[in-house]
Protein backbone atom coordinates (compact mmCIF):
# COMPACT_ATOMS: atom_id res chain seq x y z
CA UNK A 1 0.00 0.00 0.00
CA UNK A 2 1.60 3.11 -0.81
CA UNK A 3 0.77 6.48 1.94
CA UNK A 4 -0.16 9.75 0.26
CA UNK A 5 1.69 11.91 2.09
CA UNK A 6 0.43 15.56 0.81
CA UNK A 7 -0.21 17.30 4.18
CA UNK A 8 -2.97 19.68 4.36
CA UNK A 9 -2.47 23.13 5.43
CA UNK A 10 -2.26 24.68 8.54
CA UNK A 11 -4.81 26.97 9.57
CA UNK A 12 -2.12 30.00 10.45
CA UNK A 13 -0.09 28.89 6.68
CA UNK A 14 0.37 32.20 5.32
CA UNK A 15 -1.49 32.63 1.78
CA UNK A 16 0.72 33.32 -1.44
CA UNK A 17 -0.28 37.07 -1.71
CA UNK A 18 1.27 37.40 2.14
CA UNK A 19 4.14 35.15 0.85
CA UNK A 20 4.88 37.43 -2.03
CA UNK A 21 4.30 40.78 -0.56
CA UNK A 22 7.08 40.01 2.10
CA UNK A 23 9.61 39.44 -0.57
CA UNK A 24 8.96 42.63 -2.49
CA UNK A 25 12.37 44.33 -2.90
CA UNK A 26 14.13 41.56 -0.90
CA UNK A 27 14.70 40.58 2.89
CA UNK A 28 17.87 42.83 3.03
CA UNK A 29 19.21 46.24 3.48
CA UNK A 30 22.29 47.43 5.52
CA UNK A 31 22.63 49.17 8.73
CA UNK A 32 25.14 51.47 10.16
CA UNK A 33 26.87 50.72 13.59
CA UNK A 34 27.75 54.54 13.49
CA UNK A 35 26.03 57.65 13.03
CA UNK A 36 26.05 59.91 10.34
CA UNK A 37 24.37 63.64 11.23
CA UNK A 38 26.55 66.25 10.41
CA UNK A 39 29.88 67.02 9.10
CA UNK A 40 31.60 65.60 12.12
CA UNK A 41 30.66 62.37 11.14
CA UNK A 42 30.96 62.22 7.91
CA UNK A 43 34.47 63.03 8.74
CA UNK A 44 34.84 60.20 10.83
CA UNK A 45 32.77 57.26 8.89
CA UNK A 46 34.76 58.81 5.45
CA UNK A 47 37.09 61.04 4.21
CA UNK A 48 39.78 62.13 5.63
CA UNK A 49 39.27 59.95 9.38
CA UNK A 50 39.15 56.69 7.31
CA UNK A 51 42.34 57.30 5.58
CA UNK A 52 43.95 56.41 9.23
CA UNK A 53 42.17 53.49 9.88
CA UNK A 54 42.89 52.38 6.14
CA UNK A 55 46.72 52.93 6.81
CA UNK A 56 46.74 51.25 10.07
CA UNK A 57 45.59 48.08 8.13
CA UNK A 58 48.12 48.47 5.45
CA UNK A 59 50.43 48.30 7.93
CA UNK A 60 49.02 45.41 9.98
CA UNK A 61 46.45 43.12 7.93
CA UNK A 62 45.26 41.71 10.97
CA UNK A 63 43.36 44.81 12.23
CA UNK A 64 40.80 44.33 9.48
CA UNK A 65 39.25 42.02 11.77
CA UNK A 66 38.67 44.59 14.27
CA UNK A 67 38.12 47.40 12.13
CA UNK A 68 36.13 45.79 9.35
CA UNK A 69 33.05 43.91 9.31
CA UNK A 70 34.98 40.83 8.09
CA UNK A 71 35.35 38.72 10.94
CA UNK A 72 31.40 38.91 11.67
CA UNK A 73 30.57 39.03 8.00
CA UNK A 74 29.36 35.31 6.12
CA UNK A 75 29.39 35.00 2.32
CA UNK A 76 26.51 32.57 1.40
CA UNK A 77 27.34 30.83 -1.75
CA UNK A 78 24.79 29.11 -3.77
CA UNK A 79 25.01 28.30 -7.67
CA UNK A 80 20.81 27.43 -7.24
CA UNK A 81 21.84 23.78 -8.52
CA UNK A 82 20.20 22.03 -5.67
CA UNK A 83 17.96 24.11 -4.31
CA UNK A 84 15.40 22.68 -1.15
CA UNK A 85 13.25 20.43 -3.17
CA UNK A 86 13.34 22.36 -6.35
CA UNK A 87 16.00 21.50 -7.98
CA UNK A 88 18.56 23.35 -10.26
CA UNK A 89 16.00 26.49 -10.61
CA UNK A 90 19.67 28.55 -11.50
CA UNK A 91 21.46 31.24 -9.10
CA UNK A 92 18.72 34.06 -9.21
CA UNK A 93 15.77 31.89 -8.43
CA UNK A 94 18.43 30.70 -6.03
CA UNK A 95 18.47 34.25 -4.23
CA UNK A 96 15.35 34.50 -2.43
CA UNK A 97 16.40 31.34 -0.32
CA UNK A 98 19.85 33.17 0.36
CA UNK A 99 18.01 35.55 1.35
CA UNK A 100 16.64 34.61 3.57
CA UNK A 101 19.41 32.16 5.48
CA UNK A 102 21.14 35.29 5.59
CA UNK A 103 18.29 36.90 7.73
CA UNK A 104 18.23 33.79 9.86
CA UNK A 105 22.16 34.36 10.61
CA UNK A 106 20.95 37.75 11.84
CA UNK A 107 18.40 37.01 13.76
CA UNK A 108 18.96 33.61 15.73
CA UNK A 109 23.24 34.13 15.04
CA UNK A 110 23.73 37.81 15.28
CA UNK A 111 26.12 37.60 12.35
CA UNK A 112 26.06 39.78 9.20
CA UNK A 113 26.12 38.25 5.68
CA UNK A 114 25.79 38.47 2.22
CA UNK A 115 23.98 36.27 -0.02
CA UNK A 116 26.36 35.45 -3.48
CA UNK A 117 24.60 33.53 -6.08
CA UNK A 118 27.20 32.66 -9.06
CA UNK A 119 25.99 32.09 -12.43
CA UNK A 120 28.46 28.96 -12.78
CA UNK A 121 28.73 25.54 -11.48
CA UNK A 122 32.37 24.92 -12.43
CA UNK A 123 34.17 23.89 -9.44
CA UNK A 124 37.74 25.48 -10.13
CA UNK A 125 35.81 29.00 -11.37
CA UNK A 126 33.79 28.89 -8.46
CA UNK A 127 37.00 28.12 -5.81
CA UNK A 128 38.74 30.64 -7.75
CA UNK A 129 35.35 33.38 -7.17
CA UNK A 130 35.53 33.06 -3.64
CA UNK A 131 39.35 33.52 -3.03
CA UNK A 132 39.52 36.65 -4.77
CA UNK A 133 37.03 37.17 -2.71
CA UNK A 134 38.26 36.68 0.39
CA UNK A 135 39.36 39.96 1.66
CA UNK A 136 36.05 40.47 2.02
CA UNK A 137 34.16 38.23 4.43
CA UNK A 138 35.26 36.17 7.42
CA UNK A 139 33.40 32.92 6.42
CA UNK A 140 31.82 30.81 4.01
CA UNK A 141 28.27 29.10 4.15
CA UNK A 142 27.95 27.06 0.92
CA UNK A 143 24.44 26.22 0.48
CA UNK A 144 22.14 23.96 -2.31
CA UNK A 145 24.84 23.13 -4.17
CA UNK A 146 24.29 19.72 -5.92
CA UNK A 147 25.83 16.31 -5.18
CA UNK A 148 28.66 15.28 -5.75
CA UNK A 149 29.80 18.47 -6.77
CA UNK A 150 29.31 20.05 -3.33
CA UNK A 151 31.72 17.49 -1.79
CA UNK A 152 34.64 18.69 -4.07
CA UNK A 153 33.38 21.81 -3.76
CA UNK A 154 34.10 22.36 -0.07
CA UNK A 155 36.98 19.86 0.23
CA UNK A 156 38.70 22.57 -2.54
CA UNK A 157 37.72 25.44 -0.17
CA UNK A 158 38.47 24.33 2.48
CA UNK A 159 41.90 24.03 1.44
CA UNK A 160 41.63 27.67 -0.76
CA UNK A 161 40.95 29.43 2.32
CA UNK A 162 42.09 30.49 5.62
CA UNK A 163 38.45 30.94 6.89
CA UNK A 164 35.52 28.64 8.29
CA UNK A 165 33.95 26.72 5.38
CA UNK A 166 31.39 24.49 5.87
CA UNK A 167 28.13 23.20 3.70
CA UNK A 168 24.86 23.40 5.34
CA UNK A 169 23.00 21.08 4.07
CA UNK A 170 25.80 18.46 4.52
CA UNK A 171 26.79 19.64 8.38
CA UNK A 172 24.07 21.79 9.39
CA UNK A 173 21.72 18.15 8.49
CA UNK A 174 23.97 15.66 10.30
CA UNK A 175 24.53 18.22 13.44
CA UNK A 176 21.17 18.68 14.19
CA UNK A 177 20.02 14.98 13.79
CA UNK A 178 22.79 13.89 15.72
CA UNK A 179 21.40 15.83 18.18
CA UNK A 180 17.78 14.40 17.60
CA UNK A 181 19.40 11.09 17.73
CA UNK A 182 20.62 11.78 21.02
CA UNK A 183 17.20 13.40 22.40
CA UNK A 184 15.32 10.29 20.99
CA UNK A 185 17.96 7.52 22.96
CA UNK A 186 17.43 9.35 26.08
CA UNK A 187 13.76 9.54 25.82
CA UNK A 188 13.74 5.59 24.99
CA UNK A 189 16.50 4.85 27.07
CA UNK A 190 18.06 3.23 24.41
CA UNK A 191 22.07 3.45 23.77
CA UNK A 192 23.59 4.78 20.35
CA UNK A 193 25.83 2.41 19.87
CA UNK A 194 23.59 -0.59 19.78
CA UNK A 195 20.90 1.11 16.88
CA UNK A 196 20.81 -0.34 13.84
CA UNK A 197 20.39 3.12 12.02
CA UNK A 198 19.29 2.89 8.16
CA UNK A 199 19.97 6.30 6.06
CA UNK A 200 17.57 6.64 3.36
CA UNK A 201 19.41 9.22 0.66
CA UNK A 202 23.29 9.14 -0.32
CA UNK A 203 23.43 12.90 -1.20
CA UNK A 204 25.07 15.43 0.72
CA UNK A 205 22.88 15.47 3.68
CA UNK A 206 22.64 11.09 4.21
CA UNK A 207 26.39 11.33 3.40
CA UNK A 208 27.46 13.57 6.35
CA UNK A 209 24.99 12.31 8.54
CA UNK A 210 26.19 9.15 8.06
CA UNK A 211 29.57 10.43 9.51
CA UNK A 212 28.50 12.35 11.88
CA UNK A 213 26.93 9.19 13.59
CA UNK A 214 30.02 6.95 13.15
CA UNK A 215 32.20 9.47 14.67
CA UNK A 216 29.89 9.78 17.58
CA UNK A 217 29.75 5.97 18.26
CA UNK A 218 27.39 4.57 16.25
CA UNK A 219 28.28 1.46 14.67
CA UNK A 220 25.77 0.01 12.60
CA UNK A 221 24.40 2.56 9.75
CA UNK A 222 23.26 1.06 6.52
CA UNK A 223 22.76 4.01 3.80
CA UNK A 224 20.71 3.63 0.59
CA UNK A 225 20.37 5.63 -2.70
CA UNK A 226 18.46 4.82 -5.56
CA UNK A 227 19.71 1.71 -6.52
CA UNK A 228 19.53 0.06 -3.26
CA UNK A 229 21.85 -0.32 -0.32
CA UNK A 230 25.45 0.55 -0.81
CA UNK A 231 28.10 -2.01 -0.15
CA UNK A 232 31.30 -2.11 -1.51
CA UNK A 233 31.91 -3.78 -4.92
CA UNK A 234 28.36 -3.07 -5.64
CA UNK A 235 27.92 -1.78 -9.43
CA UNK A 236 27.83 2.31 -9.44
CA UNK A 237 29.06 2.90 -6.31
CA UNK A 238 32.23 4.93 -6.74
CA UNK A 239 33.29 8.24 -5.35
CA UNK A 240 32.11 9.57 -2.13
CA UNK A 241 29.38 6.53 -2.38
CA UNK A 242 32.37 4.27 -2.13
CA UNK A 243 33.86 5.48 0.43
CA UNK A 244 31.09 5.53 2.27
CA UNK A 245 30.55 1.98 1.66
CA UNK A 246 33.98 0.91 2.95
CA UNK A 247 32.71 2.27 6.48
CA UNK A 248 29.32 1.41 7.05
CA UNK A 249 27.23 -1.27 6.33
CA UNK A 250 29.20 -3.88 9.05
CA UNK A 251 26.48 -6.42 8.32
CA UNK A 252 27.04 -6.60 4.58
CA UNK A 253 23.17 -6.18 3.90
CA UNK A 254 22.27 -5.90 0.38
CA UNK A 255 18.95 -5.36 -1.96
CA UNK A 256 16.71 -2.73 -1.26
CA UNK A 257 14.88 -0.81 1.55
CA UNK A 258 12.66 -3.40 2.72
CA UNK A 259 15.95 -5.34 3.21
CA UNK A 260 17.98 -2.36 4.98
CA UNK A 261 14.57 -1.49 7.32
CA UNK A 262 14.25 -5.42 8.79
CA UNK A 263 14.58 -4.98 12.10
CA UNK A 264 15.97 -1.96 12.13
CA UNK A 265 15.53 0.89 15.10
CA UNK A 266 16.03 3.98 13.17
CA UNK A 267 14.83 5.21 9.42
CA UNK A 268 16.50 8.71 8.37
CA UNK A 269 14.53 9.77 5.55
CA UNK A 270 16.76 12.12 3.35
CA UNK A 271 15.82 11.24 -0.38
CA UNK A 272 12.14 12.13 -2.41
CA UNK A 273 11.42 8.29 -2.18
CA UNK A 274 8.42 7.22 -0.68
CA UNK A 275 8.13 4.84 2.00
CA UNK A 276 5.66 2.37 2.31
CA UNK A 277 3.53 1.52 5.63
CA UNK A 278 4.03 -2.00 5.04
CA UNK A 279 7.80 -1.36 5.52
CA UNK A 280 7.65 0.14 9.09
CA UNK A 281 6.32 -3.27 9.85
CA UNK A 282 9.40 -5.08 9.89
CA UNK A 283 11.45 -2.59 11.20
CA UNK A 284 12.24 -3.38 15.21
CA UNK A 285 9.13 -2.50 17.71
CA UNK A 286 9.90 0.94 19.40
CA UNK A 287 11.98 2.60 17.28
CA UNK A 288 12.61 6.01 15.54
CA UNK A 289 11.46 7.47 12.30
CA UNK A 290 13.01 10.80 11.17
CA UNK A 291 11.41 11.35 7.89
CA UNK A 292 12.68 14.50 6.91
CA UNK A 293 12.27 15.05 3.52
CA UNK A 294 10.64 18.42 3.15
CA UNK A 295 7.38 19.63 2.25
CA UNK A 296 6.68 16.20 1.89
CA UNK A 297 8.42 13.38 4.49
CA UNK A 298 8.70 10.09 2.87
CA UNK A 299 5.95 8.31 5.54
CA UNK A 300 2.92 10.70 7.01
CA UNK A 301 3.77 11.22 10.22
CA UNK A 302 0.72 10.09 12.01
CA UNK A 303 1.17 6.59 9.83
CA UNK A 304 4.82 6.68 10.97
CA UNK A 305 2.96 6.67 14.81
CA UNK A 306 1.51 3.35 14.47
CA UNK A 307 5.10 1.76 14.77
CA UNK A 308 7.83 4.26 16.14
CA UNK A 309 7.81 5.35 19.59
CA UNK A 310 9.42 8.95 18.75
CA UNK A 311 8.81 10.74 15.20
CA UNK A 312 10.22 13.48 13.63
CA UNK A 313 10.38 15.57 10.26
CA UNK A 314 11.52 18.59 8.91
CA UNK A 315 8.43 20.47 8.81
CA UNK A 316 6.95 23.18 11.28
CA UNK A 317 3.39 21.95 11.92
CA UNK A 318 4.44 18.59 13.44
CA UNK A 319 6.24 17.83 16.69
CA UNK A 320 10.23 17.42 16.56
CA UNK A 321 11.31 19.82 13.95
CA UNK A 322 15.10 18.57 12.57
CA UNK A 323 15.71 22.43 11.30
CA UNK A 324 19.45 23.49 10.85
CA UNK A 325 18.63 26.80 11.81
CA UNK A 326 19.50 25.21 14.78
CA UNK A 327 23.24 24.25 14.45
CA UNK A 328 24.34 27.03 11.50
CA UNK A 329 23.98 30.55 13.28
CA UNK A 330 25.94 29.23 16.56
CA UNK A 331 28.31 27.08 14.37
CA UNK A 332 29.49 29.87 12.41
CA UNK A 333 29.21 32.47 15.17
CA UNK A 334 31.80 30.39 17.84
CA UNK A 335 33.99 29.40 14.92
CA UNK A 336 34.60 32.98 14.08
CA UNK A 337 34.38 34.01 18.11
CA UNK A 338 36.90 31.70 18.46
CA UNK A 339 38.97 32.88 15.34
CA UNK A 340 39.26 29.46 13.91
CA UNK A 341 40.24 28.80 10.42
CA UNK A 342 38.53 25.28 9.86
CA UNK A 343 35.32 23.87 11.31
CA UNK A 344 36.38 20.34 12.49
CA UNK A 345 34.41 17.54 13.29
CA UNK A 346 35.15 17.94 17.14
CA UNK A 347 33.61 21.60 16.63
CA UNK A 348 30.29 19.73 15.00
CA UNK A 349 30.28 16.83 17.83
CA UNK A 350 30.30 19.54 19.99
CA UNK A 351 27.48 21.75 18.32
CA UNK A 352 25.28 18.54 18.35
CA UNK A 353 25.93 17.85 22.08
CA UNK A 354 25.35 21.71 22.81
CA UNK A 355 21.83 21.18 21.04
CA UNK A 356 21.21 18.09 23.02
CA UNK A 357 21.80 19.76 26.48
CA UNK A 358 19.57 22.53 26.07
CA UNK A 359 16.54 20.35 26.26
CA UNK A 360 17.90 17.42 28.04
CA UNK A 361 16.06 18.52 31.14
CA UNK A 362 12.92 18.79 29.08
CA UNK A 363 12.17 15.46 27.00
CA UNK A 364 9.21 14.11 25.74
CA UNK A 365 8.43 11.82 22.84
CA UNK A 366 7.26 15.44 21.17
CA UNK A 367 10.18 17.30 22.26
CA UNK A 368 13.76 16.05 21.10
CA UNK A 369 15.28 18.71 19.73
CA UNK A 370 14.75 22.33 21.49
CA UNK A 371 12.50 24.79 19.48
CA UNK A 372 14.48 26.76 16.92
CA UNK A 373 13.24 30.20 18.52
CA UNK A 374 14.62 28.93 22.06
CA UNK A 375 16.89 32.21 22.58
CA UNK A 376 19.18 29.41 24.42
CA UNK A 377 20.08 27.41 21.59
CA UNK A 378 22.59 29.66 19.79
CA UNK A 379 24.76 30.75 22.38
CA UNK A 380 24.92 27.09 23.90
CA UNK A 381 26.28 25.82 20.33
CA UNK A 382 28.41 29.11 19.71
CA UNK A 383 29.96 28.54 23.40
CA UNK A 384 30.67 24.96 22.60
CA UNK A 385 31.99 25.16 19.05
CA UNK A 386 34.21 27.75 20.52
CA UNK A 387 35.74 26.01 23.26
CA UNK A 388 36.17 22.33 20.49
CA UNK A 389 38.03 25.41 18.29
CA UNK A 390 41.37 24.41 17.47
CA UNK A 391 42.44 27.66 16.17
CA UNK A 392 46.23 26.51 14.96
CA UNK A 393 44.12 24.34 12.26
Amino acid sequence: MTIDVTLPETAHAPTTEEIMAAHVGGKLSTGLTAPLRDDRDLSISYTPGVAQVSRAIHADPSLAARYTWTQRLVAVVSDGTAVLGLGDIGPRAALPVMEGKSALFKTFGGLDSIPLVLDTTDVDEIVETLVRLRPSFGAVNLEDVSAPRCFELERRLIEALDCPVMHDDQHGTAIVLLAALRGACAVAGRDLARLRIVISGAGAAGVACARILLAAGATDVVVLDSRGVLVPGRAGVTGEKAALAAVTNPRRVTGGTADALAGADVFVGLSCARLPEELLAVMAPGGFVFALSNPDPEVHPDVAARYAAIVATGRSDFPNQINNVLAFPGVFRGALDAGARRITEAMKLAAAEAIFSVVADDLAPHRIVPSPFDPRVAPAVAAAVAAAADITR
